[in-house]
């Protein structure tokens, strides 16, 4: 007979105790533990009896993975770094046509962001900051910052364990050993290793010269150009957890030091201009080089925006504050286009509804709970967004530039974003990246999208050739992109296969096909005896084909036909795709009307 243990509230309950106690949220791992067992899992590799199978990569590259930032030789810009979420950190010296990793053997692949010093090309020294500097469901944590002497040849971890997310590393122009490290700090808990560090001997001690609070860390740092003294660093207050995320806070704001960043002060305070409150998320800050009084700011404002509108349509903002007496005194033909819209079943007609709330029987709210749908939320919630703010005085005061609504940029997830670019050419001409990748030539009063056909979306981080006007690497969700003309026209440097498989599955066909769900990059499927090569852009076909969209998210296979695909993207929405001829179901749990909404989580497992 099998023992099955009860959970431990089980016995308050029996006893007649009326609450389920709540553990509290559970501390996080420390740095001390995690490097023990990234030490522990590296001795075990090196025993491996596996050590002796030569293993082969069946990629795929077509689809590549997220960039967080890029690093060029301004001297000579064919040969660049480029770091990737989870992919490491890779070298091209032939301007994208192949890369090699560089930080493959390390204890992590999760970077934040890279700093190379060019004064020897041949052999540049490298500062690697670990764990991602975006904090979105899929940023994994690092544990400090790298180094190395030899362009990526060999590293040496330098310390910040800690820190766990870096947004910004800057080296010093005059002094190899002098490097300032922007941490952001736990993803997930309060800690207090987050502000901004400080070392003058390369790395073998750090000093912490602004620290705010436990929740609030720095994301990103620029040196001004006419005088390294002078620096400004983003502090960001942030919280994610599995079921809710703060990405703003009142501390969120831009520090400036004139000392070196040994001493800051807040400048974008009352009386600035800039935004206040706890609608304030994520910053991005860029100087123009030929000005450098001259600073601009992409903001996160996360503050509701006011409802002016006269609207004619029901929404189900409206339905979550109605009474019962409001909604039956509402005009029913706003019911019906209601119900109509949002495809309600026959059933629920309006007569129907209209009498489950006269009886009691659901809340007007309950419409609202039927249609939630947690991938909408995301871009239909009514905030100000992103909102671009100029300095003429080194930041003393701030003056709001965008004329109207910027769309389509940040919808509710400027956390994922939040990078501002000046040409170093016009100090009008204006880079800014969300979903869309967006060029402005009016100092950012107006601003148009600045896609090519072959550019993926979802923009983290752009390098400007300041010698040749018009030559732009950019790195987003789908890899690298190069532009020679202004971002008119770009070209794909998608080699290294660098892409971020939520989940991978195999059928049991001869050969076997494998399946993955990928961020941002939907499902895709192909032979296991795929050998990478370049053949491909002279045949135009790719082993590996796409079958869905979205974040792809976990695959299943009913290996009775090798045909019959179950897939989808974030949130729960599943579909059942046949592979031949390309037909899709949609999959979702129905529920009725007054249940409680369903909630899915970011990646939904299915089996």
């Amino acid at each position: 007979m099998k023992k099955f243990i009860l959970p431990l509230f089980i016995p308050l309950l029996m006893h007649g105790q009326k609450t389920i106690p709540v553990a509290p949220d559970p501390k996080p791992t420390s740095a001390t533990d995690r490097l023990a067992g990234l030490a522990l899992r590296k001795a075990c590799e090196d025993r491996s009896v596996v050590n002796n199978v030569a293993f082969r990569s069946v990629g795929p590259s077509v689809m590549s993975g997220r960039v967080v930032d890029i690093d060029a030789n301004p001297a000579d810009p064919t040969i660049f770094y480029v770091a990737y979420a989870s992919g490491g950190v890779w070298f091209t010296n032939n301007n994208g046509t192949t890369f090699s990793p560089v930080f493959d053997q390390e204890s992590l692949l999760d970077i934040g962001d890279i700093a190379v010093n060019w004064s020897d090309p041949s052999s540049p020294e490298i500062w690697v900051g670990t764990g991602e500097n975006n904090s979105s469901r899929s940023s994994y944590s690092g544990t400090g910052i790298f180094h190395s002497a030899d362009g990526g040849k060999t590293w040496e971890n330098k310390g910040l364990p800690e820190s766990h997310h870096i947004g910004k590393i800057l080296l010093s122009p005059t002094d190899k050993k002098t490097v300032w490290v922007a941490a952001i700090g736990h993803l997930y808990t309060p800690n207090k290793e987050r502000g901004v560090y400080k070392t003058t001997d390369g790395g073998i001690t750090w000093r912490q010269t602004l620290f705010i609070d436990d929740m609030t860390g720095v994301i990103d740092m620029f040196l001004d150009p006419a005088n390294a003294n002078t620096m400004y660093a983003i502090a960001w207050h942030r919280d994610r957890k599995a079921w809710n995320f703060t990405e703003g806070g009142a501390k969120s704001g831009i520090y400036k030091s004139i000392n070196g960043g040994e001493a800051w002060n807040l400048i974008t305070g009352a009386g600035s201009g800039f935004p206040q409150g706890d609608g304030v998320g994520r910053i991005g800050l860029n100087i123009f080089p030929g000005k450098s009084n001259i600073i601009y700011a992409i903001v996160d404002n996360q503050t509701t925006l006011p409802d002016t509108a006269k609207k004619k349509d029901l929404t189900s903002t409206d339905l979550r504050a109605m009474t019962k007496d409001q909604f039956l005194a509402m005009d029913p033909t706003k019911l019906i286009k209601f119900l109509k819209d949002n495809n309600f079943p026959e059933k629920y007609n309006s007569t129907v509804v209209i009498e489950m709330v006269r009886s009691g029987k659901i809340l007007p709210s309950a419409l609202a709970d039927y249609v939630s749908d947690a991938n909408s939320d995301l871009f239909d919630k009514p905030i100000t967004g992103a909102q671009i703010y100029r300095s003429d005085d080194a930041g003393i005061t701030w003056k709001k530039m965008n004329e109207k609504n910027i769309e389509n940029l940040f919808y509710t997830y400027g956390y994922y974003f939040g990078k501002i670019w000046v040409s170093p050419f016009d100090e009008n001409e204006l880079f800014i990246a969300g979903v869309e990748l967006m060029k402005s030539t009016d100092g950012g009063k107006t601003f148009k999208p600045s896609n090519g056909e072959n550019q993926h979306g979802d923009h983290h981080a752009m390098w400007i050739d300041a010698n040749r006007k018009g030559h732009i690497i950019n790195g987003n969700d789908g890899g690298v992109n190069i532009s020679w003309d202004d971002g008119a026209t770009w070209f794909k440097a998608n080699t290294p296969a660098v892409g971020q498989f939520y989940s991978v599955n195999v059928d049991m066909a001869t050969p076997y096909n494998v399946y993955g769900g990928l961020q941002d990059n939907g499902v895709w499927c192909g032979p296991s005896n795929y050998q990478p090569d370049l053949s491909w852009y002279g045949s135009g076909q790719y082993p590996y084909k796409s079958i869905y969209d979205g974040d792809g998210m976990q695959v299943q296979v009913d290996t009775r036909d090798n045909n019959t695909i179950y897939a989808g993207y974030q949130f729960g929405h599943y579909a059942r795709i046949n592979k031949a001829t390309g037909e899709t179901k949609a999959l979702w749990p129905e529920m009725e009307l007054g249940d409680q909404p369903m909630r899915f989580n970011w990646q939904t497992p299915i089996l």
